[in-house]
């Protein structure tokens, strides 16, 4: 398996899904950070609620000139430490995918083509924050650091 978890997909079944919100016989991940997540919200008495990909945000793709639908990695419900409860949106990526491409030694295809997925992905997150700030809701974008405590 790649470093980032690429090739590591399937169905997660949860032993709590009364939390999952949405058809906890149908929970698609398509990563190893992914399922990692999965299991941290199943397991973790203050996830009160979490669904994965259970619904869209629109946003506009310039790379295309089209609107086109987002659908986050999670959302979930969580009782904070002071007892508050707040909702958030979460995306698992790489961390170096959260930041421009540098040229470096790269095919100028390889550029492009990560060029224009940061591009793609930055349109997503705006469009994102955009949503979750209208709704009272925080956007959170996770990364190998958080996942596995990487520094």
């Amino acid at each position: 398996m790649s470093k980032e978890g690429k090739y590591h997909q399937g169905r997660f079944h949860p032993q709590n899904p009364e939390k999952y919100k949405g058809d906890y016989n149908n929970i698609i991940y398509r990563s190893s950070w992914e399922v990692k997540f999965m299991r941290y919200c199943d397991r973790n008495d203050n996830i009160l609620e979490w669904g994965s990909e259970e619904f869209f945000i629109p946003y506009y793709d310039s790379t295309t000139h089209k609107v086109r639908r987002y659908f986050p990695d999670f959302i979930m419900k969580v009782k904070e430490t002071n007892g508050t409860i707040k909702k958030y949106i979460i995306e698992v990526k790489p961390e170096r995918q959260t930041r421009p491409p540098v040229a470096g030694k790269k095919k100028q295809k390889t550029l492009i083509t990560e060029s224009l997925a940061y591009e793609k992905n930055i349109a997503k997150w705006n469009a994102a924050k955009e949503w979750c700030d209208d709704r009272g809701i925080i956007f959170r974008i996770i990364t190998e650091k958080e996942l596995f405590g990487y520094k």
